[in-house]
Order: C-alpha cells, then structure tokens, then sequence
C-alpha cells in the first residue's frame, strides 16, 4: 500500500467520524450525557422492581414515564437555548399562576396540597416545574446585568426566588420547596457573588433559624428536626423510617443480599421503599458495591454536566447548565444523606431510580436543557 492509499483510507475515517458527530449533532443530543441517563434509568427499573414488591405494573408505568421523559428531553433539546432565555419571564409568570391555582383547586397526596388533576389531562405538580424556571429566570436575569451582581440585583433575585418558594411551602411541600430556592441560590453563586456575602448569609440563616422554629416550623417540621438528632426518641413513630433505613443499609454489607432477597424491604419493614427509600433496598440488597456503582453513573452524568456549563459560549447559558448540574447533584447529595441519618428527612427522591410521574419528567427537561446547550452553536467540547 502507497502513502496515497494510505491518506485515501485515513480521510474515509475521519469522515465517517464526522458524520457521526454531525448525526448527533443534528438531533442536538450529547451521547455521553445519553448514555448515562439511559445507564441510570435501567438500574432504576431493575432496582424498582425488587423494591416495589415485584409489582409489574408499577414498574410498566415509570418505563413509560422515563420513555415519556426522554421524548420530552429531545424536543426540549431541538430549541435553542436562547428560545428558553426570550420566553423566561413568561414561564416563570405561567408557573405562578399554576402554583395560585393550585391552592385553589389543588388535589392533596401524602399530606401536601401540590397536584393539579385538570380535565383532559394527567394530574401534575406545578411545582416541579419551578425547579428549572427559577433558575432559568435567574440567569436571564443575571446574564444581562454586571456580574458579580450588585445588592440591588440580589435583592430582586431573593424575592424571584422566595415568591414562587412561599407558595410552594404553604402547598406543605417542603422537600420541593428547598430544591427550588436551592436551584435559585446557585445561580446567584456562579454569578460571582463575593464570598463575604455568603458568609453573611449563611450567618444570618442560622440566627434565624431558631426563630423560625420556634415560631413558624410546623409540628411535623419540629419532629424531623428533633428526630434527625435522635432518632430513638421515638422508634416507633417519628424516627421508625430512618431506623429501619440503617438496619436495612448495615445489613447489606459490602456484597448485598442479592436482588429480590432483600428482608427489611420485602417484609414491610421500610416505609416508602419504592420512593424516597428506594437506597435502602437498594444497599441491603446490592452491598456498598451497588451503591457505588449508582453513585459511579451519578458522577458521570455530573461531570458531563459540569463539563457543559464549562464549554457554554454565553453567560446565560453557563449559569443556567451550571446550576441545573448542581441541582441535580443536590438531589443525589440531599436522598443518600437523608437515608444515611445524615440529614432530616424532606421528602426528596433518589433521581431516576424512585418512583415518580412530574418529578422524573422534569428531570428529563434538565437534561434536555443541557443537551441544548451543548449542541447548539459552537462548542469547545467535542
């Protein structure tokens, strides 16, 4: 073979690779960020289905809900995320307007008034969807002003944030509460905010903290905080979810029990196994092995988000990949200390692998968000 075959033979590889990229490119979608979405959802299926009792239907329906998602996460990911920068204040107007209309003919589930069941429509919970419209507000709002952003820029940031927050906590939905006021924050801290600022307000949070407890923490709120520090105060009742948790986790080891041979999940002895407890069947049946594996796909999805937000060409966008990303991470971080003890139970569940309708959709148009990102306009990633 000559040199010119050679040269020939190397420009029909490289060609094809391009067209590949070019494929994806098309479709506007990240394989790496793909593949750890799909990773995650097949281990979540294989884990809720022991978890859920063996229940078949149940595991049919959040098959269909995850396929339903990754439908949602490539329309999402065929605009370009300037579309989703222009409608913003518009989104976060309609999202408002959902949560006011949830308080007035909202469906309750699990003791918190946060479903809307609207003729011709599945039931859905507005306030997932603030997650990513607060955020996305925020970096519209950020990306437009000089960063780091002045006092009279985070002012209006907090009252963006707490508006949409207030109405979620009067729905007595905690748990989702934090996770939009949490998107929010991280938003204003990849802004630049100086670190002083922060300081001062982590201060002035725990100075609060007691007032709030004493004065505006609802019975149950007291309860959770009280059994976060001893769960033995009341085994029984209150603290009965995160006892039975740990024994559940200690008894799998580092090998696990083997799948479908887990006791404390099978027996009835974990409440919530197939949500917000999922990690304990989860341990007890996989060993520490199996979690870090999920905790291994967590990382990857993580860095690729992250990886993202790095390589996005405007501010809008980098605050808006970096602070979807952190969420997630949040979410991941916030369940497997929960579960652990290591932090109050709030009611958040394990991404992907819990049980969930809005909660695993909405995740899917973060991850179509990031996609968009990505694919649209020049990137510095390959």
């Amino acid at each position: 073979m000559n040199s010119q075959d050679f040269i020939r033979q190397s420009d029909g590889l490289g060609s094809r690779a391009g067209n590949r990229k070019s494929i994806w490119r098309t479709i506007h979608t990240d394989p790496p960020l793909l593949v750890g979405i799909i990773l995650l959802c097949c281990f979540g299926l294989l884990v809720l289905y022991s978890a859920s009792g063996k229940d078949q239907p149940l595991v049919q329906r959040q098959a269909i809900t995850m396929f339903v998602g990754l439908v949602v996460m490539f329309i999402v990911a065929q605009f370009n995320v300037h579309f989703f920068r222009q409608w913003a204040p518009s989104m976060y107007a309609a999202g408002i307007g959902l949560l006011l209309l949830v308080l007035l003919i909202g469906v309750e589930s699990n003791g918190a008034k946060s479903w809307l069941d609207l003729p011709g429509l599945p039931s859905f919970q507005p306030s997932e969807l603030m997650k990513f419209v607060v955020p996305m507000l925020m970096a519209w709002y950020l990306a437009s002003r000089p960063l780091p952003p002045r006092f009279k820029h985070l002012f209006w940031s907090a009252i963006m944030i707490l508006v949409p927050a207030g109405l979620i906590i009067i729905q007595n939905d905690t748990g989702t509460a934090i996770m939009v006021i949490m998107s929010g924050i991280f938003v204003v801290l990849l802004a630049g905010i100086r670190w002083r600022v922060v300081i001062a307000g982590f201060i002035s949070l725990l100075l609060v903290s007691p007032a709030w407890y004493i004065f505006l923490a609802q019975d149950h709120q007291k309860n959770r905080i009280l059994t976060f520090f001893n769960p033995y105060r009341d085994p029984t009742g209150a603290g009965y979810n995160i006892i039975q948790s740990q024994i559940a986790i200690g008894s799998g080891g580092i090998y696990g029990k083997g799948w479908g041979e887990g006791a404390q999940s099978h027996l009835d002895f974990i409440p919530e196994s197939n949500t917000d407890f999922i990690l304990a069947v989860l341990a007890e049946e996989f060993g520490l092995l199996g979690v870090l594996f999920l905790i291994c796909i967590y990382l990857f999805v993580l860095v690729r988000g992250c990886f993202i937000a790095i390589a996005a060409n405007d501010t809008f966008s980098r605050l808006l990949a970096g602070s979807i990303t952190l969420t997630f991470f949040f979410y991941v971080f916030v369940n497997m200390a929960m579960v652990s003890g290591l932090l109050p139970v709030i009611g958040l569940p394990l991404p992907l692998i819990s049980r969930g309708g809005t909660s695993v959709v909405t995740l899917f148009i973060g991850f179509g968000l990031l996609m968009s990102i990505k694919t649209h306009g020049r990137s510095k990633l390959s």
